[in-house]
């Protein structure tokens, strides 16, 4: 089982060194990855202990998956594995922003999209861009 410390205080959490992330109820914390490139949004995931451990100590994106309730390593099976430029924590610890260089094809989305923010709403419609 993997864990990280819990912050003294108020202060340590948001201005102090030590990663103190806030997982939900559930275990989870927000994750979302950007190209390191371009800054473009390309998903929104989960992370619990263990993802986040794996992600720093390996350098690729790991992320728990709420609907198969499994660790997954992105790109395991799709090749679109993500490769972790920067990995930074919020001000109260309770989301993490991975910047990150996709491989494969460059795509993040399972439907084959290089972003899963591949659809914009126009007139209450979704219209793929």
């Amino acid at each position: 089982m993997t864990s990280f410390p819990t912050a003294a205080s108020k202060e340590a959490l948001e201005q102090g060194e030590t990663l103190s992330p806030r997982f939900d109820a559930a275990g989870l914390i927000a994750a979302v990855a950007t190209h390191a490139d371009t800054g473009e949004v390309l998903m929104l995931a989960w992370m619990n202990a263990e993802a986040l451990s794996r992600t720093i100590a390996t350098g690729e994106a790991h992320y728990f998956s709420r609907s198969r309730n499994e660790l997954w390593h992105k790109g395991a099976t799709s090749g679109q594995v993500q490769m972790v430029d920067e990995l930074r924590v919020d001000c109260d610890q309770d989301a993490v922003w991975l910047k990150v260089r996709p491989q494969g094809d460059g795509g993040a989305c399972h439907t084959g999209a290089v972003s899963c923010f591949y659809r914009a709403v126009e007139g209450g419609k979704l219209v793929r861009r």
